[in-house]
């Protein structure tokens, strides 16, 4: 299955983050603080939306959040056994240079 960039650091993040439970998606925007020219903030937030929602839809991981009636509101992410499985596997591979170790 292919995966995009975004969607790849937002499984490793869910692993790495996973004794908490569920992981804000504020922790998502750190994806964009790596790129030089990043979109503006407005886009980024539908940009991590669409990922979050293609991820549910391949059953790799949980949504929280609050529905109203026109819309739904993603806060909180967590893996499935799938998504578990998928983002080990991601981190057994070698990543693209440079690699910026995080504290």
């Amino acid at each position: 299955m292919k995966l995009s960039a975004l969607q790849k650091f937002i499984l490793k993040e869910n692993f790495l983050n996973s004794r908490q439970g569920k992981i804000s998606r504020r922790s998502f925007d750190n994806f964009y603080s790596q790129i030089k020219k990043a979109p503006a903030k407005k886009i980024r937030a539908n940009i991590i939306t669409k990922s979050i929602e293609r991820l549910i839809d391949k059953g790799l991981l949980i949504g929280f959040g609050e529905k109203t009636q026109h819309k739904l509101f993603i806060t909180h992410t967590k893996l499935t056994s799938h998504g578990l499985k998928t983002a080990k596997g991601l981190l057994g591979k070698q990543s693209q240079l440079p690699f910026k170790k995080r504290k």
